[in-house]
C-alpha cells in the first residue's frame, strides 16, 4: 500500500519508514501539515498514519479535515505519546480507525497497518454534516442552504467545512492558511480575507439564518451559531 505518514520527528520517521518498507508498503513521509496537504493533491494514498503533535497544526485538526471536509474514506492510524483515555476517544470520534501509543513497537505497527489494509475493500460511507439551515455534502463537495445548493470552489468548500467543524472557536489566519492552503502561517497574504468575504456573501453568513461569520480584529475568524436568528 501507498501510505502517507505525517510525523515531524526525524527518528520516528526513519523508524516508521523502515518498518513499512520491510513489510512491502510504500510510505511517503511528511514533517508538516502544510506539506501533507500539498502531498494529498499530488499523490494517491491508500492509508494515513498521523501524529498528534506537529509544528504547524494539530494532528486532530488534520484528522477532522480528512474525514469531515475532504470526505477521505481510507483507513487512518493515529499515533501519539499521549495515551490518556480522553485522547484515544477523541481521535476515534473524529474518524481514526485505530490508535497506537508511543513508543511504537515494530511488529505491532506492521500488524495494525496490515489489519487496517483488510478494511479497504469495504469503506463506510460518510454522513452529511448539518448545521441549522446548512448542509455540507462531503462526496459532492457542496453546501446547501435551506435545500438549495450553493456553487463553491474546492478551496471555498474546504474553508467553510473547517469553519463549520469548529463553530464557536476562534481560528487564526495562520491556522487557516496551514490547513486549507498548505502555506506556512507567516506568509503575508490577503487570500484568507478574500475567501472569507466571498463565503460570507455566497452563504449569507451574516446572521439571518442563525449563523454569523465574525471577523476578529488582528487575529482571524469565528463562526457564531445563534439559536434564534436576529
Amino acid at each position: 500500500m501507498h501510505i502517507g505518514v505525517l510525523e515531524d520527528d526525524p527518528d520516528q520517521q526513519a523508524f516508521i519508514e523502515i518498518c513499512l518498507d520491510g513489510a512491502g508498503h510504500r510510505p511517503r513521509m511528511f514533517s508538516r501539515a502544510s506539506e501533507f496537504r500539498r502531498g494529498l493533491q499530488q499523490h494517491h494514498f491508500d492509508m494515513m498514519i498521523l501524529d498528534w503533535y506537529l509544528p504547524d497544526a494539530s494532528g486532530m485538526d488534520v484528522l477532522a479535515q480528512l474525514r469531515q471536509h475532504d470526505g477521505w474514506q481510507g483507513p487512518i492510524l493515529f499515533v501519539t505519546a499521549n495515551q490518556e483515555e480522553e485522547t484515544v476517544v477523541k481521535a476515534l470520534a473524529l474518524g481514526a480507525d485505530d490508535f497506537l501509543g508511543k513508543p511504537l513497537r515494530p511488529r505491532e505497527l506492521v500488524a495494525r497497518v496490515n489489519a487496517l489494509a483488510r478494511r479497504i475493500s469495504s469503506p463506510q460511507p460518510r454522513e452529511r454534516h448539518r448545521l441549522g439551515d446548512y448542509e455540507l455534502h462531503a462526496s459532492q463537495r457542496q453546501v446547501s442552504l435551506a435545500g438549495e445548493s450553493i456553487p463553491l470552489t474546492e478551496r471555498e468548500y474546504r474553508l467553510v467545512s473547517l469553519l463549520f467543524a469548529h463553530a464557536g472557536e476562534l481560528l487564526s489566519r495562520a491556522h487557516l492558511l496551514e490547513i486549507v492552503w498548505g502555506h506556512k502561517g507567516d506568509i503575508a497574504t490577503r487570500t484568507v480575507d478574500t475567501h472569507v468575504s466571498r463565503l460570507r456573501r455566497k452563504l449569507e453568513l451574516d446572521g439571518r439564518h442563525g449563523i454569523k461569520l465574525q471577523s476578529i480584529y488582528q487575529h482571524g475568524y469565528r463562526l457564531d451559531v445563534q439559536l434564534t436568528p436576529p
